[in-house]
């Protein structure tokens, strides 16, 4: 399978993401206190990542996540080369699925219940950057972690793996909604942060860094416990 291939994959994923999961955010609301809202924000970004799982997943992978991406180069799945492309190419559909979003809305005349295209932020932390921190660090391990050992060869999940990655997905953001807003994924942060700063909305710019070193920590350590495990496993 040819890279730029896999790029466009990655991009289309991405942005399907970005599209489908902030879109129902802001649609429906994700205030913890509104349990309807808050579980079909849920359920709809890790849906999304079953449906592309059987979509793409066989052309690149269906990472649609730096912090994934990081996750298998560490565990030597890809190439650097690769890494950056995948990067940019989930950043620039996260960019595209929020921009769709402020035209619908926009255009639509429908009110945002986020108030920022579903961007992450820090209230359900009272603001802090260190709790923040760790929630990503830490509910991006577990969702890493989940996907190193299920695509492993030896793990045999076969045509389950994207369910199972799905619903874990799911999983993080029943708790990570209420304090974080559930980033997990810096593209998907990154994408509505950059529109909403387009629209005149700074804040989300201000904790941004909170989203893309809180994933990409937790991808690390992830990769690092897994190869571990799975070296302790061969022998």
């Amino acid at each position: 399978m040819s890279s730029v291939k896999k790029y466009i994959a990655e991009f289309i994923g991405t942005m399907v993401l970005v599209v489908l999961g902030c879109g129902t955010a802001m649609l429906v609301g994700c205030d913890a206190k509104n349990g309807c809202g808050y579980i079909l924000t849920a359920l709809a970004f890790g849906l999304v990542i079953v449906g592309m799982a059987y979509c793409v997943g066989n052309i690149s992978g269906c990472h649609i996540n730096p912090a994934v991406s990081l996750g298998v180069l560490i565990s030597g799945g890809m190439s650097v080369a690769d890494f950056v492309g995948y990067i940019i190419s989930q950043c620039l559909g996260a960019f595209a699925g929020a921009g769709i979003l402020a035209a619908v809305f926009g255009l639509g005349g429908v009110t945002d219940q986020t108030g920022g295209l579903g961007t992450n932020g820090l209230a359900g932390v009272n603001e802090s950057a260190v709790a923040g921190l760790i929630v990503e660090c830490f509910l991006t391990f577990v969702f890493v972690l989940t996907i190193l050992g299920v695509t492993s060869k030896k793990a045999g999940h076969g045509s389950f793996g994207g369910l199972v990655i799905g619903l874990t997905l799911t999983l993080v953001h029943i708790l990570g909604i209420g304090l974080t807003g559930t980033s997990v994924n810096p593209a998907r942060s990154f994408g509505p942060a950059l529109v909403a700063l387009m629209q005149g909305n700074a804040a989300p710019m201000g904790v941004l860094w909170v989203f893309i070193v809180g994933p990409f920590a937790g991808a690390i350590v992830a990769a690092l416990v897994y190869k571990f495990l799975e070296g302790k496993k061969e022998a």
